[in-house]
């Protein structure tokens, strides 16, 4: 066991022993609770070689732990293999969280002192924390004999990771009322008024997302995701923005210097990035902020440690998720230009491919993926992707977030089953949009399984369901065609998307998880049931929804869905007896609109090949 990330683990532990700490966490984040990070936050990575976007890791004397959930267990135990990191499961009847893990772990040790990265923590994980050793017995007073004490060592990998990248900063733009249907004045007007219905007079905002939907900013400060590292602290007077000011001087591009001055214009201060901690201090300390509203579950463990000495805080969800999530009808009507170009490179791409098969080609999950990515990048409103492209052929496809190999990736035969999950981010919207297809001559339970997961990604899709319904609530719809054969799959049916920013967003979702959160016309979400055979094959479908009214009568308000994404289906795999015939109108009647709907823009040699993929069934 003698390999780079061991040797990291290990210098990590003698870094332990000097310090007196019996165990580091590491989460998987940001000082931002960013889901998909920048370089210089992927210390699970560096550390362990773990390279999926949710896993924290724990380190203690004599034991290492990546906890991660069902969509990257198989990935995970590749990528640990000889590094003497341990899987621990999540998403699973017999999981252990960190911190019960802990407390168990420690239970007859009498002090326990556990160090953490507090920028990277956020604050709920770090309440979970105590709450556990708590209930254990223990105090936070190193004088009792049985204690329990976090110590927040912000950059705590510093010391070993000499070539740590910089935080990024990369150019800075604003994106206009005529994309959006707000402007950044009329959303700090509402977020204002918000707050002082919880009785604060200022808010600080943390997420970049939120912060980049407030201010109607974008960049490419973390790959995939046009946002800008920074804080926002919004009070009752004033607006500060803290951002990496400093790093853009007369030497950098002109779209970011015009943003700053065009915000200063409009009385919204930008400040340097570090300056926030020693800002919003004063601000509590010299009674400018009376109470200010701030989200745990966003809010980094060192900030926070920091702005609950005032005892001015005010804890509490977030407004703008939610008020993100309900797009305006600008923003439907963009997304609908977006999923149209989108559905003319995602054709021309399944054309080529098939041609290129056809014809024995060499082609590699690689060249697929570049293929499609060039498709993209001509499209007039294309602004880069929205995630990495997966692009898995047969038992890669078993993997849910496969990483193609940018070397030596495998060849695609003409048999079996090839998966392709990828989006782009345009100026009017963000797509996601998986096809599973056949490359050739299929087995019956390859055709058996494609065939269940379109019936579950038809079924969710045909929802109507009362108002206030939440996701996890008609999370079966898509499930019950599995279930019935006695199969599953490990992830969520549906993530919500935002416009123009992160693929992934909340606060709705379409999942077993108990979120109450109720789908509000409006919202966009994702229906992608799947199926995944370890070593063999995996299939899944994936459109955007829009949850939209579906009328009203004695019984109440009704819901359902539209489509968004335009794609066909690849229908010569159908086990047709599998379906109902009114999973079949429904197929029928998509298929219809795809066509119609694409064939104006696509070559004409295209749009008869199209014709054919969407001929009634």
């Amino acid at each position: 066991m003698d390999n780079l990330y061991s040797s990291r683990i290990e210098a990590l532990r003698a870094l332990m022993v000097q310090r007196g700490w019996d165990a580091v966490i590491l989460a998987g984040s940001d000082p931002h609770a960013s889901e998909y990070l920048a370089p210089r936050w992927k210390q699970v990575e560096w550390l362990s070689g773990f390279t999926g976007e949710a896993g924290d890791l724990v380190v203690t004397a004599d034991h290492a732990g990546l906890w991660t959930d069902t969509r990257y267990f198989i990935q995970a135990k590749r990528q640990l293999h000889g590094t003497g990191v341990e899987l621990h499961k999540m998403r699973v009847p017999e999981q252990v969280p960190i911190p019960d893990w802990l407390a168990d772990r420690f239970a007859r040790k009498d002090g326990v002192i556990v160090a953490v990265d507090g920028l990277c923590q956020q604050v709920a994980a770090i309440q979970e924390l105590q709450a556990s050793f708590a209930a254990t017995g223990r105090t936070g007073d190193p004088d009792d004999g049985y204690y329990f004490r976090i110590v927040d060592v912000p950059d705590l990998l510093d010391a070993l990771w000499t070539d740590r990248p910089a935080i990024p900063r990369t150019p800075v733009s604003t994106v206009p009322a005529t994309l959006t249907g707000e402007t950044r004045t009329e959303r700090l007007a509402w977020l204002r008024k918000t707050v002082a219905g919880q009785l604060c007079d200022a808010v600080l905002l943390t997420s970049l997302d939120e912060i980049a939907w407030v201010l109607n900013v974008r960049a490419s400060d973390i790959d995939y995701n046009p946002m800008v590292i920074s804080y926002l602290l919004v009070t009752e007077e004033a607006v500060r923005w803290y951002v990496r000011k400093d790093a853009f001087d007369e030497r950098d591009d002109d779209t970011t210097l015009d943003t700053f001055a065009l915000l200063e214009d409009e009385g919204i201060q930008v400040l340097p990035y570090d300056e926030v901690q020693l800002s919003l201090h004063e601000s509590l300390s010299d009674g400018s902020i009376n109470r200010l509203f701030v989200d745990p579950a966003s809010l980094n463990w060192s900030l926070y440690g920091l702005l609950s000495e005032s005892g001015r805080l005010c804890e509490g969800t977030s407004p703008v998720q939610l008020r993100k999530a309900v797009k305006t009808p600008v923003e439907i009507e963009g997304m609908r230009r977006a999923h149209r170009q989108d559905g003319v490179a995602m054709e021309m791409f399944l054309y080529w491919l098939e041609r290129m098969v056809l014809s024995d080609k060499v082609i590699t999950e690689r060249t697929a993926a570049t293929k499609l990515g060039a498709l993209r990048a001509a499209l007039p409103d294309y602004l880069g992707d929205s995630f990495e492209i997966i692009s898995a052929y047969g038992p890669g496809a078993a993997l849910p977030h496969y990483i193609t190999p940018a070397k030596d990736a495998p060849e695609l035969e003409a048999r079996g089953l090839y998966l392709c999950d990828s989006g782009g981010q345009y100026r009017c919207g963000t797509t996601d949009i998986t096809r599973t297809v056949p490359l050739g001559p299929c087995t019956a339970l390859e055709r058996e399984d494609y065939t269940l997961v379109l019936k579950g990604h038809i079924d969710l899709a045909m929802a109507v369901f009362p108002e206030g319904t939440a996701g996890c609530q008609i999370d079966a719809l898509a499930r019950n065609p599995l279930w019935s054969c006695k199969r599953n799959f490990g992830h969520g049916t549906g993530h919500g998307v935002g416009f123009y920013l992160g693929v992934h967003e909340g606060p709705q979702d379409i999942r077993q998880n108990f979120n109450r959160q109720p789908l509000l016309p409006g919202m966009i979400t994702s229906d992608e049931p799947g199926l995944y055979r370890e070593g063999q094959f995996g299939v899944r479908h994936e459109n955007l929804l829009l949850c939209v009214e579906a009328g009203r009568n004695d019984f109440g308000r009704w819901l359902t869905f539209e489509p968004l994404t335009l794609c066909h289906f690849e229908t010569s795999m159908l086990v047709r007896e599998l379906l109902s015939q009114e999973e079949i109108d429904w197929l029928n009647d998509y298929h219809e609109r795809v066509y119609r709907t694409l064939a104006p823009d696509l070559p004409s040699d295209v749009a008869r090949w199209l014709r054919g993929k969407t001929a009634a069934i």
